[in-house]
């Protein structure tokens, strides 16, 4: 019955392949013809149609991949490492193109590890696969957009405004302290998407977590039960995200300055 549900309202088949095809063409060409790219290019447009194509290989080969992963622990294990490993690559590489990208792992697992340990140790989350996987997945992701967000505001906001965290210093503000004052602020932008999706949910959308739910055969109340969890822990996730995040810019550790010649 779930399977059934699930092909009624999204059958798998050549029409399907053919909308996704003209969607993401229409999305490549409106960021062309709009220059869409921050240096007026149509840079943005390849990266949509890579990140199209990548999204297929991938979901391809990781439908294959989680059907034996959820009877190997170690698999499982290696496996949420290298979504980890993903997730702190494309953040710390949106942030900065210089060596201090790896800092990005702080914040994405400095929230993650204690919330999925908690749940495991609470006996909410079981250690399998087709558990394990989309908790921990949602929870990274929503750790990663926070990161991304937060880090690139926090860092242009630095930049443009370079002349008052140099005016912080001229008043005796410690370099730390100077840097917190211009990045906290815009970083907290970077919790706005979580906030509003919780604060709409039901009303504007029914988000995936529950409508799998529902099509999975569980009850709306347990839909929405779980809909709840997962909206929370990411709220919870995010903070400490960009929390993190400010702190390493504002310490200098996450930064946009490329080394001096030696």
């Amino acid at each position: 019955m779930p399977h059934l549900a699930a092909q009624a309202l999204l059958p798998v088949n050549t029409a399907l392949a053919a909308v996704l095809l003209v969607l993401l063409l229409a999305a490549a060409a409106t960021a062309a013809v709009c220059r869409l790219s921050p240096d007026g290019s149509r840079g943005r447009a390849r990266e949509i149609l890579v990140a199209g194509a990548r999204a297929t290989a991938q979901l391809a080969v990781v439908s294959l991949a989680i059907g034996w992963v959820v009877h190997h622990t170690a698999a499982l294990f290696a496996f949420l490492l290298l979504m980890f490993a993903v997730a702190t690559r494309t953040a710390g590489r949106r942030i900065t193109p210089n060596g201090t990208w790896w800092w990005a792992a702080l914040p994405i697992a400095g929230p993650v590890v204690p919330v999925v340990t908690g749940l495991t140790v609470a006996g909410l989350l079981p250690v399998r696969g087709i558990a394990m996987i989309p908790v921990t997945g949602i929870l990274i992701g929503g750790a990663l957009t926070a990161t991304v967000l937060a880090g690139r505001r926090s860092l242009d906001e630095l930049r443009t405004r370079h002349g008052e965290f140099e005016a912080g210093l001229a008043l005796g503000l410690p370099d730390r302290d100077a840097r917190l004052e211009l990045a906290r602020p815009a970083a907290s932008d970077a919790l706005l998407p979580g906030l509003d999706q919780t604060r709409t949910v039901g009303l504007v959308t029914l988000p995936g977590a529950f409508v799998g739910m529902l099509l999975g055969g569980a009850s709306p109340a347990l839909a929405g039960a779980v809909q709840l969890f997962v909206l929370i822990a990411l709220m919870a996730v995010q903070a400490v995200a960009v929390a993190l995040t400010v702190e390493l810019v504002s310490r200098g550790r996450l930064h946009r300055e490329e080394p001096s010649p030696s």
